[in-house]
């Protein structure tokens, strides 16, 4: 259906443009604007008065007159097109094929917008899903309809962390044991914002490498394309993973990296469109649209699709107080920071031990989820890693061989437990059973009394057989 039409425009401004028409227009419209030469680029609206409209292109303004060149309004909000074709498909920001394929065949189409989900409508999410990852399995779990960001920095091996996830994430339908689990398989949602070429070329050759691209959609917005393009990419995304969720109740991992490009974007947008800025010069509508976002994620009742979200953030400077780090913080349920401190030593991942946390582990683990032991084995690791900080603290001062015997103990602890448990392979998927029994070996190297965390029961059953065994690394 053709939209209303109008000939020229009053001024040009960068990407964005003013009319004077704005009788039957709406916020986030999708226009068309022809210039003289009848070359086509589209926009949408960005702001309106009773007497102008401005829309921003997602490109450049080049051959654009004021007098020559015509204005459409189409009368829709910006739409992706959606089906089951949408798997092992390649798409820009824009959710345009650029695959070398054509568009899907689907006449279904949704507004990349959305609905904000109801929250009577929510299901509380308790379900365990399995990374293989056992900084994130053990200490950090993932539950099916979470928002767990990834606080990373320039230079730290966020982009391999991505994609080992996304090469290993599975449902685990557990029965209470650590075998004899059946796996059912994540379909994945990839979006990449404002990420060099190299980056995009790193995620498409490990997908398509490793077999894993017939279960993902891609959507890439490289960093020479337009702001306003990467500031629709994660939406075009989540507009798939619903409809693969709610829809078609498939279980969608979405990732989307990075969401400083993105937030860098939204930033320059609100400069041109000369909104007052607000900390370091971020809108302060920021944390609403952060918000947009991620509660796109969760279960809803009555569908048995989920949308769990896997956010990566850069900290500019490391700095975790940054309105970026900050905000999604307030907004998600946890957070897996990396620390360059470890990566610098060669701990892959470098996940922190401390300033990592998932507000939702506590419902989806323990018994006919991921083993009994888990609860008690995390809080005994997180509580002997804190100890181990305050003794290298105290080594730092006095000097390692001031310390006491049971420091020292802590001190090795630390070693294994940065060397045996957080370090593991690229390509190393480790099972929750794996994870946990590699937990209680590092375990064995503090003294049994300092066991406090955990039940006497699970000593007996797993602790002891290990000292037994002398299988502890000593």
């Amino acid at each position: 259906m053709k939209g209303i039409e109008y000939r020229g425009l009053t001024r040009i401004e960068g990407p964005v443009v003013i009319t004077q028409r704005s009788r039957n227009v709406g916020f986030n419209e999708v226009v068309a604007v022809y210039d003289r030469e009848e070359g086509r680029r589209l926009g949408r609206v960005v702001d309106m008065s009773e007497d102008w409209t401005a829309v921003q292109l997602f490109g450049n303004n080049t051959g654009l007159s004021a007098d020559d060149s015509r204005v459409e309004f189409l009368g829709k909000p910006m739409e992706l097109r959606v089906g089951p074709g949408l798997l092992g498909r390649i798409f820009n920001g824009l959710g345009e094929p650029i695959d070398g394929y054509g568009n899907i065949f689907s006449s279904s189409c949704y507004d990349v917008n959305g609905l904000p989900i109801n929250p009577y409508a929510r299901t509380y999410p308790r379900d365990f899903i399995q990374t293989g990852i056992s900084a994130i399995d053990g200490m950090n779990t993932l539950i099916r309809g979470q928002k767990l960001p990834i606080f990373s920095g320039n230079g730290l091996p966020h982009n391999r962390l991505a994609a080992q996830i996304v090469r290993q994430a599975t449902i685990i339908n557990a029965d209470g044991s650590s075998s004899g689990k059946s796996a059912e398989p994540f379909v994945v949602v990839f979006c990449a914002m404002g990420v060099k070429y190299d980056v995009a070329r790193f995620f498409l050759d490990d997908f398509e490498r490793t077999g894993v691209l017939a279960n993902v959609v891609v959507f890439l917005s490289l960093a020479d394309a337009p702001s306003l393009e990467r500031l629709v990419a994660p939406k075009c995304a989540l507009t798939a993973a619903e409809y693969l969720a709610y829809e078609k109740n498939m279980h969608v991992l979405v990732v989307m990296t990075d969401m400083t490009n993105y937030c860098e974007a939204l930033r320059e947008v609100s400069s041109i469109r000369g909104e007052v800025p607000s900390r370091k010069g971020y809108p302060g509508y920021l944390y609403s649209d952060l918000a947009s976002l991620y509660e796109r994620a969760g279960k809803i009742s009555g569908s048995t699709g989920s949308i769990t979200q896997i956010p990566i953030l850069t900290m500019p400077n490391d700095d975790i107080s940054h309105p970026i780090p900050d905000l999604s913080g307030y907004i998600t349920e946890g957070q897996i920071v990396l620390d360059r401190e470890l990566s610098q030593r060669g701990v892959y991942p470098p996940v922190a031990g401390l300033p990592s946390l998932s507000r939702l582990m506590k419902d989806g683990i323990g018994p006919g989820m991921t083993r009994e032991d888990h609860k008690d084995v995390s809080s005994q690791l997180f509580a002997a890693y804190s100890k181990v900080k305050q003794v290298r603290n105290l080594a730092s001062i006095i000097g390692e061989e001031e310390l006491s015997d049971n420091d020292k103990q802590y001190l090795k602890f630390g070693e294994k437990f940065e060397q045996i448990f957080l370090t593991q392979g690229e390509f190393e998927n480790r099972d929750i059973g794996r994870t946990l029994d590699l937990g209680w070996k590092v375990l064995t190297q503090i003294p049994r009394d300092e066991l406090l965390r955990i039940k006497p029961e699970f000593i007996g059953k797993y602790f002891e057989p290990i000292l037994a065994a002398g299988d502890n690394f000593s």
